[in-house]
């Protein structure tokens, strides 16, 4: 079986043609736990599988966390997808693919850098939760139907605080009662008008990662929102593992598209004997 890693923003993936290796659905859960463990196998965020689609799409994403569990949709997954079904021939310079959260479409910029328009969110509020003997104040947000959930929160120290008290409050937040899925917890703050600081710890793979795109996407949705950002503007988010831009079409107060745009890099291919 080929496999083929490739990483956005350092956000990192397993990647598999399926519409070759046939893997049934009822096993890829099991392949994700077993592939993606870091130090023990190939190791990474999460396994992509390029897949039959039932649709007019090109094809379909299907998208596993770390720990087996399946996930509804991934931004920098979708476009490292993207850059796998164009090398692999499946799919021009411009596409458009199924997920578990809706239709994702994308297109190829240069190489080493894809533009996904993802699925709108179908959920927002703003809640208030007490953690760690404090109360924290932020955005829910769901990215497609069914959504991928996020809980956006405005953290000033961010740059300062150290990993294990940020690793405390997030897993306090991501188990939280206030959160029935559980969520991704995305803490940032502010460089400048249109520059974000941003990190998030990730349901299904229980930690940080280097970047998460639905994350970035929930954070700026939520701000533009608030009005807290220029609803025209390019954003920014400096993550761990690089910089990626999300941007938006409005319509008055309602949004009608929304951007995830970033660099992908092809680390390897190899085989498993699976």
């Amino acid at each position: 079986m080929r496999v083929t890693k490739m990483h956005g923003a350092g956000n990192d993936f397993l990647l598999i043609n399926n519409l070759i290796e046939k893997i049934p659905r009822e096993e890829q859960a099991e392949l994700a736990k077993r592939l993606c463990p870091r130090r023990l196998s190939f190791g990474a965020d999460g396994l992509i599988l390029l897949d039959q689609t039932e649709t007019d799409a090109d094809f379909t994403m299907r998208f596993y966390n770390s720990d087996g569990s399946a996930g509804e949709m991934c931004g920098n997954g979708a476009r490292c997808l993207a850059r796998f079904a164009y090398e692999e021939g499946v799919a021009a310079e411009a596409m458009r693919f199924d997920t578990a959260a809706g239709a994702v479409e994308a297109w190829r910029l240069e190489e080493n850098r894809y533009r996904v328009r993802l699925q709108l969110p179908s959920i927002h509020r703003e809640m208030s939760v007490d953690v760690c003997g404090r109360t924290l104040s932020g955005d829910y947000v769901e990215i497609g139907e069914p959504g991928v959930p996020h809980f956006c929160l405005e953290f000033p120290e961010l740059a300062s605080v150290s990993e294990n008290e940020l690793r405390k409050l997030a897993l306090s937040l991501r188990h939280h009662d206030a959160f029935p899925k559980g969520a991704n917890i995305n803490f940032y703050t502010f460089l400048s008008p249109s520059v974000l600081l941003e990190k998030t710890f990730e349901r299904g793979v229980e930690d940080f990662t280097l970047a998460c795109g639905s994350g970035s996407v929930s954070v700026v949705y939520s701000l533009m929102k608030r009005a807290a950002v220029d609803k025209s503007a390019c954003i920014d988010l400096r993550v761990p593992g690089g910089t990626l831009q999300v941007d938006a079409i409005w319509q008055g107060e309602d949004m009608k598209e929304i951007f995830l745009t970033g660099p992908v890099e092809r680390i390897y291919d190899t085989t498993y004997d699976y």
